[in-house]
C-alpha cells in the first residue's frame, strides 16, 4: 500500500501565500510519479491572524502540528506587526518546542543562474550552512531597565550549552561525511571572550571524534569575506544561531538570489516533525504582484521529501527546478528573466512531467 505523508501547511504572510501553493502542487505531481501520497492540513497562522486574535497561533498550536510527518512554512512577518512579535509568536516556539536544533541551508549555484561573483560557475559554489537553531545568541534571558531615561540599559545573555553545541557540531561533521569531508567553523573568539572560546573548544572536541573529516575555523568577519572571494573553499560551515543566520543569507546571495534559497529546521532524531521553509521571508514589498520566485519553495519541498525518505522524488524536483531555470522566459525577474510566479511555476510542473 502506498505511503501517505501528513504534512502541516502554514502559508503564513506575504509571498508565502503565493509560493507555498506552488510547492504543494510540485509535491503532488512528483508524488503521483513516485508512488506515494500527501495529505495536507492547512493552518492560517499569520500576522493577519494576529491582527484579528492577538496571537500568531493558538495556545495549543505546537500540539496541533506534532502528529504530522513534516511542517511546510511559507513566511512570517508583515508591516503592522513588529518582527519580534511575529517571529517569537510562531517560528521560534515551533523551533524550540519541537527541538528543531539543526537549521540546514544549502548554497548551490544552480544551472541557469548567474552568480554575482565574476567567473564563478556551479563547480565553485556548493556548500551547506549548518546553524545551531535553539540557543546561542537568540535566548530570552535579559531585559531593559530605566526606560526613557538617560540611564536606559538593555542586556541580552547568550546561552551555549555543551549538549547543544556538541550535537550541532556532530551533525555538521556527519553531514560532511556524505559530501566532501570538510567542516569550517564560524567563530569570534578573539573578541567574544567566553562563549566563542567555548565554541572553539567544542569544535576541537568534535574534530577529535570525527578524525576522517578535515576541520578549519574562521573568525566570522573574515569568513564573510571568504564566502565572496573563495566560495570554492567551503563544504559544510557550522555556526551559532546568530552567525549561522547571517551566513545563510550571504550564501544564497553569492549563489544568485535569496529568492531561490531553501531551508530545513531539523530534529535529526525524528522525535518531532521537522519544519521546512524558504529563506526569502514574506517580502511584503512585492507581495500580491505575482512576481515572487517559487524556486525556493520547491527546493524546500525537495528537502522535505528527502527528509521523509523520498530521495528519488526529491532529486526529480531539483532537476525540474534546474530545467526551468535554463531559459530567461521561465526565470523570474530577480534572476534576470521575464517570468511571473505562475509561468515560473508552470515551467517547473512541466519539467516534473
Amino acid at each position: 500500500m502506498a505511503k501517505t505523508y501528513r504534512i502541516a501547511s502554514i502559508p503564513g504572510d506575504g509571498i508565502g501565500r503565493e509560493v507555498i501553493p506552488v510547492g504543494q502542487r510540485a509535491i503532488e505531481a512528483v508524488a503521483a510519479r513516485h508512488g506515494f501520497g500527501v495529505a495536507w492540513t492547512e493552518f492560517d497562522w499569520s500576522c493577519e491572524r494576529y491582527a484579528e486574535t492577538g496571537r500568531m497561533m493558538p495556545e495549543d498550536g505546537v500540539a496541533q502540528v506534532k502528529g504530522h510527518d513534516a511542517i511546510y512554512l511559507g513566511a512570517v512577518g508583515y508591516p503592522g506587526v513588529a518582527d519580534h512579535v511575529s517571529l517569537w509568536g510562531l517560528l521560534i516556539p515551533l523551533r524550540r518546542e519541537l527541538d528543531l536544533y539543526a537549521n540546514v541551508r544549502p548554497v548551490r549555484l544552480l544551472r541557469g543562474v548567474t552568480s554575482p561573483l565574476a567567473g564563478r560557475g556551479p563547480e565553485d559554489i556548493d556548500f551547506v550552512v549548518v546553524r545551531e537553531n535553539v540557543e546561542g545568541e537568540y535566548s530570552e534571558i535579559g531585559g531593559r531597565l530605566y526606560h526613557g531615561t538617560d540611564q536606559e540599559t538593555a542586556s541580552q545573555l547568550s546561552v551555549f550549552t555543551r549538549r547543544g553545541t556538541d550535537r550541532i557540531m556532530d551533525y555538521a561533521f556527519e553531514l560532511a561525511k556524505t559530501r566532501r569531508g570538510k567542516v569550517a567553523s564560524a567563530t569570534k573568539s578573539n573578541g567574544i571572550v567566553h562563549t566563542m572560546p567555548f565554541w572553539d573548544e567544542r569544535f576541537a572536541a568534535a574534530q577529535a571524534r570525527h578524525p576522517e573529516v578535515t576541520g578549519a575555523q574562521f573568525h566570522i568577519d573574515i569568513l564573510t569575506a571568504h564566502f565572496v572571494l573563495h566560495p570554492d573553499w567551503f563544504d559544510v560551515v557550522v555556526g551559532s544561531n546568530l552567525f549561522g543566520d547571517i551566513l545563510s543569507d550571504l550564501g544564497p546571495a553569492v549563489a544568485g538570489s535569496i529568492g531561490i534559497a531553501p531551508a530545513a529546521n531539523l530534529n535529526p532524531e525524528r522525535m518531532f516533525p521537522s519544519l521546512f521553509e524558504p529563506v526569502h521571508g514574506s517580502a511584503p514589498d512585492i507581495a500580491g504582484q505575482g512576481i515572487a520566485n517559487p524556486v525556493a519553495a520547491v527546493w524546500t519541498a525537495a528537502m522535505m521529501l528527502d527528509h521523509l525518505g523520498e530521495a528519488e522524488a526529491a532529486r526529480a524536483l531539483i532537476a525540474a527546478v534546474e530545467t526551468s531555470l535554463e531559459r530567461p522566459e521561465t526565470r523570474t525577474r530577480d534572476l534576470g528573466g521575464t517570468a511571473d510566479t505562475l509561468s515560473a511555476a508552470a515551467a517547473i510542473l512541466e519539467a516534473v512531467g
